[in-house]
């Protein structure tokens, strides 16, 4: 039986309310605030949820039931990519790998059932719709944003994988949106600060970026989110978010997508400080998206009336066609509707990649493990060094060697091996170091400990390079766990890959230092 649709009234017209449809506003705190349940009467259809919303699975269940008591199809998203990206978990660490991960366990079988796993328990707590998975090629290893975020390097890699997690998701009626089209992979400029720039024929776009995005398109991915790139092989002038060319002309007339599309964060300063987030918001709209997110560093009830009253003026002054908002809030409705009605769950449940690129097969909804984060982040592991390696019997000193966390991460979200291998060795010690003496400050901090080194994209940090340098020319038997995208060649007594650092990637590394490798 399909579920009643809320009626919007509340003496808003209707050109008002398309232009509140088109807003996914965050806000502060763990419960709705009064501004923003008087605008999901007023029209607002769309939420963000991010780590300041969350505390506990409970009290998000509780914040949803609150929402969808002033709008029974409210749309609630969440950024919850699992492994370094997390919301759920913010403050623990996620139960999940990440993308990086499972691609190098490249079995898409468990790629599709950790995604339905996520999505379970996202549905579980009332949201459906999440702005992952990333299809981003990650083929600059330089990049400051995407790294672990992407299945790995391979184009085809990243598309089998992007299909199964889409198709996982979506079976738990959790709404997919997949990002960042055209693709973020192959930057070095992180776009929350500045615009990246991709310098790549067309012909490579095609082949490399591209790729990933027509078999989320195929698996019937319900969104997609715009980069904020700039692309000018496909446009010169505006960055994807706000190019007509590349929303609708490629992704819409050429790729054939006919679904949401959802701009990344407007506040970002790839485009706010350019453009600002209200003519950003009437030009991304223009250009062909959809939904407008906005809300991981804008919070309130201003920001609201701001992009409404700036899309309503656009419209009027005849600078944003009518006709294109009345579009795009008839898409948001629609995947309202999708996830309302059940209407993701009854087409996609069950389903499973059976280990071959874009085949979908039925599977008893019994054999997803709750556990099966854990598990792939065992399996994700690559082991190099010391063949006859012995797991360490007295408690180490851990010496995490930490970077500076990127905005998508946030620096709320623990991550390492300390927190495990004090539970596996109790009185194991540790502390973070960085910067040029990091490697004489750990050893004399290790004493006559064990030490085992974390670090995260040594490739990218020459001081953290350096620091190894230093540690294990004064203590050989060092074990390192390198946490981020494996470049640097492996070294130490024992070289650990987790390709990740969720809080299950430094168990699954914790386990194997402490008891030997599994298997």
């Amino acid at each position: 039986m399909t579920p009643p649709m809320t009626t919007i009234a509340r003496g808003t017209d209707t050109l008002t309310r398309d232009a509140l449809t088109v807003l996914q506003p965050g806000f502060p705190g763990t419960t709705a605030p009064d501004w923003l349940l008087r605008r999901l009467g007023e029209g607002l259809a769309s939420v963000g949820l991010f780590g300041r919303n969350i505390a506990s699975p409970e009290q998000l269940a509780a914040l949803t039931a609150q929402l969808r008591t002033e709008r029974d199809d409210v749309l609630v998203a969440v950024d919850e990519e699992g492994g370094d990206v997390t919301r759920l978990e913010v403050r623990t660490g996620s139960s999940f790998p990440g993308n990086h991960a499972l691609g190098a366990v490249d079995d898409v079988s468990l790629t599709l059932e950790v995604a339905a796993e996520l999505g379970r328990r996202l549905a579980e707590c009332g949201v459906n719709l999440n702005w992952a998975p990333s299809a981003d090629v990650n083929s600059n290893a330089a990049n400051p944003v995407i790294g672990v975020r992407s299945f790995g390097a391979d184009p085809d890699l990243v598309a089998r994988h992007t299909a199964a997690y889409v198709t996982g998701l979506q079976s738990a009626g959790v709404a997919a949106c997949t990002k960042h089209f055209p693709g973020h992979g192959d930057t070095a400029v992180d776009s929350h600060h500045a615009l990246p720039r991709i310098d790549a024929a067309p012909a490579l776009l095609s082949e490399r970026e591209l790729t990933p995005f027509r078999a989320a398109i195929a698996a019937g991915t319900r969104a997609v989110m715009s980069a904020h790139i700039l692309v000018p092989a496909l446009d010169p002038a505006r960055p994807a978010t706000l190019s007509p060319r590349i929303l609708t002309t490629l992704l819409r007339d050429e790729l054939g997508y006919d679904g949401l599309i959802v701009t990344d964060g407007m506040e970002m300063q790839a485009v706010a400080a350019t453009y600002g987030i209200e003519r950003g918001s009437v030009l991304a709209i223009a250009a062909g998206a959809d939904a407008i997110c906005v809300g991981g560093g804008l919070a309130d009830d201003d920001t609201v009336r701001r992009l409404r009253d700036a899309l309503v003026t656009a419209v009027r002054s005849g600078d944003l066609p009518e006709e294109r908002l009345a579009d795009a809030a008839r898409r948001v409705r629609e995947l309202a509707r999708w996830t309302a009605t059940g209407q993701g769950r009854t087409a996609a449940r069950g389903a499973v990649v059976d280990g071959r690129p874009g085949r979908i097969q039925p599977l008893d909804g019994t054999a997803v493990r709750a556990d099966v984060g854990l598990i792939a982040a065992r399996r994700a592991l690559r082991l190099t060094g010391d063949e006859v390696f012995a797991p360490l019997a007295d408690p180490p000193f851990v010496a995490s060697l930490t970077p500076v966390a990127n905005i998508a991460v946030g620096d709320e979200t623990p991550w390492g091996v300390a927190a495990e291998l004090v539970r596996l060795l109790p009185g194991t010690r540790t502390d973070g170091f960085t910067g040029a003496d990091a490697g004489h400050a750990a050893l004399a901090a290790a004493g006559e400990r064990r030490i085992v080194a974390v670090v995260r994209d040594e490739h990218r940090h020459a001081w953290m390079g350096a620091a190894l340098d230093v540690i294990l020319t004064a203590r050989p038997d060092t074990v390192v766990v390198e946490m981020g995208v494996p470049q640097a060649p492996p070294r130490g007594a024992l070289h650990i890959a987790t390709h990740g650092a969720a809080r299950v990637c430094g168990r699954a590394a914790a386990e194997v230092i402490a008891t030997g490798p599994h298997g």
